[in-house]
């Protein structure tokens, strides 16, 4: 509990900090609820007992979780089948608050079993491109809401076209499409004039006030109304045969929800100088959605922009998010028709507002300068989230992430070294293909350990080397990359140890790790291939082969002499 040892003096700046976060606790939570396809005051109950559940159990001192526009159209999408057309919203809060326990067991069962890891399934490209799909979706979701008019549509396309009728049919509102445009681009403006300010804060007020000014109600305006007073009971959610549906969208929103999550709190984490522990970080998650459950919630993440907004502030322990629970009580006590002239369209905007912070085209060109195969990555993913949905988009995009996790293994970037005048050690020469070389010899590198999935690709490159005119002597292997050899590969390597002989040519091991040759051993591996052939550095290698062939450097005949290797990495 980062609780223990608070300081008194902390306590002005935490408050300060907690009111400052609740005006924007209140309004994003609400807008994230409805982006869910729930009612807007569950977004409110949600942020208390998540709050307080972190605070309890997590491990970051600043870091504040609650409702998140990553996660609303995954728990729509969960849920919403579920209670089909026209459903019940109550039976829809229900669903949502099972949906948060279960995503809550699953969050805090892998950090007791230390399964931090499992956030590394997105990769930084694919989760980009789910990222940016994702802002569109929510975008194009919103788009109605913000010109006063609903559709009955379901996913982006559908969405789109569904826009674009209701526009051509004239459903527009004006008014609506007034104060929702003025309150996005207020919000877009002063995030990037004034930062510190909350900008949703500002447009909430102004459009209230010009709601109230302007009877916008009368003009066509869907206003959010006067929230019920007082709180739900707590209580453990039901679901009856909905349960496996709810565990299928439960696990792709805790790998979402643990990826920001935990790539959030180490950037926040390092400018504390505060160590990352990511399985603690799993337990909050958890504790915060189970929390959350109990009293008519739906999952939560972590949240960026308020953890900044919070920081800012000047927050130093979670009393902060503690004192935003506290205001959105007194507010549903005290004061619930406080908000009951936001337009809706203002709370599209705010949806709207986070969605274009999902997106990352300026990444996603960074990838396409940098290196093409992971921007393919990217837009994969997204056409996974753009066409096939939010939920078989984070599928799409964990199966891209380990399908080139493999691949790379599969296919590991492969070289072979020479001497380069100048620089001493021995160097790649797909970069120095005017590098010197010993003839008889060459020195292979191969930068994977050997397994069954690549055991083949490794003896097809040493096949190719060894077919050179004239054919090398030695074929020695730069093992130091070589992090490990299964039994597969290591059958591999007696059968290829004989063929290469039969042809006249030793394969020859150097730099091989400790651990490795242990395996080798326990393979029996050591006799079939000639203990001699090992050698503890490339350097002790090469010697031994000019002393026994008498060979001295020559530069290769020319720099298109060099025969690359195939398979470099891309």
């Amino acid at each position: 509990m980062t609780l223990r040892g608070y300081q008194l003096s902390w306590l002005r700046r935490d408050v300060v900090a907690g009111l400052v976060l609740t005006s924007l606790l209140v309004p994003q939570g609400m807008a994230y609820a409805e982006l869910a396809g729930l009612p807007a005051i569950t977004g409110l109950y949600t942020s208390v007992l998540c709050l307080l559940g972190y605070a309890v159990f997590g491990p970051s001192r600043v870091l504040v979780l609650g409702p998140d526009s990553s996660l609303g159209p995954m728990i729509a999408a969960t849920i919403l089948p579920l209670i089909g057309a026209n459903g019940d919203p109550q039976r829809a809060v229900e669903l949502a608050s099972m949906l948060a326990l279960i995503t809550g067991l699953i969050t805090m069962g892998a950090g007791i079993a230390r399964l931090g890891f499992v956030a590394d399934l997105l990769s930084k490209p694919t989760q980009m491109g789910y990222m940016n799909g994702l802002a569109l979706t929510i975008l194009v979701g919103q788009l109605p809401k913000l010109f006063g008019f609903s559709i009955d549509a379901d996913g982006l396309i559908d969405e789109a076209r569904g826009f674009v009728n209701g526009l051509s049919d004239g459903d527009t509102v004006g008014a609506a499409v007034a104060v929702g445009v003025l309150s996005l681009g207020l919000i877009l403006v002063m995030q990037r004039v004034m930062p510190k300010v909350p900008g949703v804060l500002v447009a909430v007020v102004v459009a209230i006030g010009a709601a109230a000014a302007l009877n916008l109600g009368d003009h066509g305006v869907s206003l959010v109304g006067e929230l019920p007073s007082g709180f739900p009971p707590l209580e453990l959610p039901s679901a009856h045969g909905e349960i496996p549906a709810l565990v299928a969208g439960a696990l792709g929103i805790a790998l979402v929800s643990l990826t920001d999550t935990i790539s959030t709190a180490s950037v926040f984490a390092a400018r504390h100088d505060q160590e990352l522990d990511g399985n603690r970080e799993m337990i909050g998650i958890g504790a915060a959605n189970l929390g959350a459950s109990l009293f008519q919630g739906f999952p939560v993440s972590t949240s960026g922009s308020r953890t900044a907004v919070a920081e800012q502030a000047g927050a130093k322990t979670q009393v902060t998010g503690l004192v935003g629970a506290g205001a959105i009580v007194l507010m549903l006590v005290l004061v619930p028709g406080l908000l009951r002239n936001l337009p809706q369209p203002v709370l599209a905007a705010v949806v709207i507002a986070a969605s274009l912070s999902l997106a990352d085209l300026a990444g996603t060109r960074r990838l396409w300068q940098q290196r093409r195969t992971e921007f393919l990555l990217s837009v994969a993913a997204f056409l996974g989230v753009a066409l096939l949905g939010v939920l078989p988009g984070i599928a799409v995009a964990v199966g891209l992430s380990i399908l080139n996790v493999f691949r790379r293994a599969w296919w590991p970037y492969q070289t072979t070294l020479g001497r380069v005048p100048g620089m001493s050690g021995l160097h790649d020469r797909s970069l120095h293909p005017d590098a010197d070389e010993l003839p008889g010899l060459t020195i292979f590198r191969f930068d994977a350990p050997l397994f069954f999935a690549n055991a083949r690709t490794f003896r097809e490159q040493v096949r190719h080397l060894a077919r050179r005119d004239p054919p090398p002597l030695w074929i020695v292997v730069a093992a130091e990359p070589i992090t490990d050899v299964d039994t597969t590969a290591a059958d591999m390597l007696e059968d290829l140890d004989e063929e290469l002989n039969a042809a006249g040519t030793s394969l020859v091991f150097a730099e091989l790790k400790e651990g490795v040759r242990a395996k080798l051993e326990r393979y029996e591996l050591i006799g079939p291939l000639e203990p001699s052939h090992f050698f503890p550095t490339l350097d002790a290698a090469v010697e031994a082969y000019r002393e026994q062939s008498g060979a001295d450097w020559t530069p290769p005949i020319s720099p298109l002499s060099h025969e690359a290797v195939p398979g470099g990495q891309t």
